[in-house]
């Protein structure tokens, strides 16, 4: 069985390393402007996932320089637009055909991307617009656009999916619930795809159905004790992360994406860490304090860079911030009445140190692929 254990770190990387490379997901960033029949805008776009798509590193040294994007620049437009149909009122057939302009480079938090100017004209006024939206798809499953569609003086937001129906705004007000709405279920979204998020949640709540006595770890004697252990984890960690997510999306707090997703991979190794070699072992709960600070600048990664107005702004960060918690609330639930139900058994006791060290594993790879190649 001990073997077995330690087998696991090599199977589980092989399988998992893949899915698992970087926090960051693919994002592009879609801003539009109506003016009566009139189409602006601009749509930033990831280098790295146009090399994916249409392919943009010619000599392909791993390095995408200005002269190979230049060079690109008629298939970079033709994609884009490829992937984006506007239409009016009813039918999304009714199209208010788009042109490319000019073609600029622009820094995220996460990389460089393809800004594309955009300009298009209907064929009359209309009420509201749909978006049928398809960039990557066959290519990225989980790519989202991040639209912010400004008219009448005002602005509203909406997660873009690579879906066959067209997604529906209206141009002459807001429709507050359907944006919150939006940005909840794209909080839930990105809690589950955020493996190192679950995974340092992992370090943190397994333990908390046990503790530690002379070198061993022994099952707690009551449920009551268990679930305060993890009330307190959970409370941590949320206060935590959304202190950063706020700071992060606002812009008062920002650092390079390479710095935080390696960090956040560190968390991750220093929480399984502390299973194998217990040193914070009954206040965990200021690991998930300290550690949820940083993990909230990779939440942020979302809503950093889509510009939106103040409104509307913290209409989607808070909708985002509820998603994550309703996420995290729903793999707690799924996780710990089954941990606590075997909390006594060998199996568990064996599972806390293998699985710390498959975590861990990961923890090391993520660290060094996204130090050096993010």
């Amino acid at each position: 069985m001990i073997r077995r254990i330690l087998q696991w770190p090599l199977v589980t990387l092989l399988f998992a390393s893949a899915a698992c490379f970087a926090h960051k997901q693919s994002d592009s960033y879609l801003t539009l402007s109506v003016n009566g029949q009139a189409l602006t805008g601009q749509w930033d776009i990831a280098l790295r996932d146009l090399d994916f798509a249409i392919g943009l590193d010619a000599d392909e040294n791993g390095q995408i320089t200005w002269g190979e994007v230049r060079q690109r620049r008629d298939a970079i437009a033709a994609y884009a637009l490829e992937h984006l149909r506007i239409g009016t009122n009813s039918d999304v057939n009714s199209t208010c055909p788009l042109r490319a302009g000019e073609l600029l480079i622009d820094e995220h938090v996460d990389g460089n991307y393809a800004v594309l100017e955009l300009s298009g004209q209907c064929a009359a006024s209309a009420a509201r617009i749909g978006i049928s939206y398809s960039l990557m798809a066959g290519v990225d499953p989980n790519h989202r656009g991040l639209l912010d569609l400004r008219s009448n003086g005002a602005g509203q937001s909406r997660v873009l999916v690579n879906d066959a129906s067209p997604t529906w705004l209206q141009i002459d007000r807001i429709e507050h619930w359907q944006q919150f709405r939006t940005f909840v279920v794209e909080g839930v979204r990105h809690i589950w795809l955020g493996y190192d998020h679950i995974l340092f949640l992992f370090t943190l709540l397994l333990p908390a159905v046990v503790i530690r006595k002379q070198g061993a770890w022994h099952a707690r004697a009551s449920l009551r004790e268990s679930a305060l252990d993890i009330v307190e984890v959970v409370t941590a960690f949320t206060l935590a992360h959304s202190l950063t997510l706020a700071l992060a999306a606002v812009g008062v707090l920002q650092l390079p994406s390479r710095w935080v997703e390696s960090a956040i991979a560190f968390t991750v190794l220093l929480g399984a860490a502390n299973i194998v070699y217990p040193v914070v072992r009954e206040r965990r709960w200021l690991l998930a304090l300290g550690f949820g600070l940083i993990h909230g600048l990779g939440f942020a990664s979302v809503l950093a860079d889509l510009g939106l107005t103040a409104g509307n702004l913290i209409q989607a960060l808070v909708g985002f911030n509820a998603g994550v918690e309703l996420g995290q609330l729903a793999i707690v639930l799924a996780l710990m009445p089954f941990a606590f139900m075997v909390r006594d058994t060998s199996f568990y006791r064996l599972l806390l140190p293998g699985g710390a060290t498959v975590i861990g594993c990961l923890a090391v790879y993520w660290m060094v692929t996204r130090a050096v190649t993010l």
